[in-house]
């Protein structure tokens, strides 16, 4: 059996793990209706995904004045917890973290939703038992800031050369190659495939199949 590269693996959540991207963007579209402010179109939308929220309503909002970012969140927040129970996993995804637990690697989450957030997704999901470790925006920095992959790594005693980062969007791609670690795309989610391969990930995968194929072949 050939040696692993890799001891842990981190995941991205919407857009990586959940089915969530267009409900995201649609719920920032619905949030600055709300409020009387420029609507985003549908990639500016997206391409927020995966930062943290005060962090996605300035990038997707340009104008917007730093006063209105509590209830530009707050709006955002209202149109997605009434949506959030309809979202569900990627085919494949338990399965693959299934399989992946039980052949011993260290598995974690690092995401741009907050922690109430999260740990309402992991409990819907019934997932929470698989990650030994996770990281949200609302805790430290958001990506592509290489904190969360540093704590993370330093909670499990990892080595970050020794850790793959999983992600839809460039921001995850990004706060990889900031930590020293190894990242992954996948062409699924938030950003386009020719933007996810600039950033020169060691994979890229078009499905979470394709995905779980590669780790278990590869890491």
């Amino acid at each position: 059996m050939a040696q692993k590269q890799y001891d842990l693996i981190v995941f991205d959540w919407d857009g990586t793990l959940m089915d969530s991207t267009v409900t995201i963007a649609r719920c920032i579209q619905a949030a600055a209706r709300d409020l009387g402010l420029p609507v985003p179109d549908d990639r500016a939308a997206s391409y927020v995904i995966g930062l943290g929220l005060e962090e996605a309503m300035a990038a997707a909002l340009p104008d917007l004045q730093p006063a209105q970012y509590p209830r530009m969140v707050e709006r955002y927040r209202y149109h997605y917890l009434a949506k959030d129970q309809g979202l569900t996993l990627f085919d494949g995804v338990r399965d693959m973290l299934a399989d992946l637990s039980e052949r011993g690697y260290f598995l974690a989450v690092a995401t741009g939703k907050s922690r109430v957030g999260l740990n309402r997704a992991l409990h819907a999901a019934g997932l929470a038992s698989f990650f030994d470790s996770t990281r949200c925006a609302d805790e430290t920095f958001s990506k592509p800031h290489p904190a969360m992959l540093m704590e993370i790594t330093r909670e499990l005693g990892q080595d970050l050369q020794r850790t793959v980062m999983i992600g839809d969007t460039t921001h995850d791609l990004q706060m990889a190659l900031n930590a020293g670690a190894a990242g992954i795309g996948v062409h699924y989610g938030a950003h386009e495939a020719d933007e996810l391969n600039a950033m020169q990930p060691v994979y890229s995968a078009s499905s979470v199949l394709q995905l779980h194929q590669w780790l278990v072949e590869n890491a």
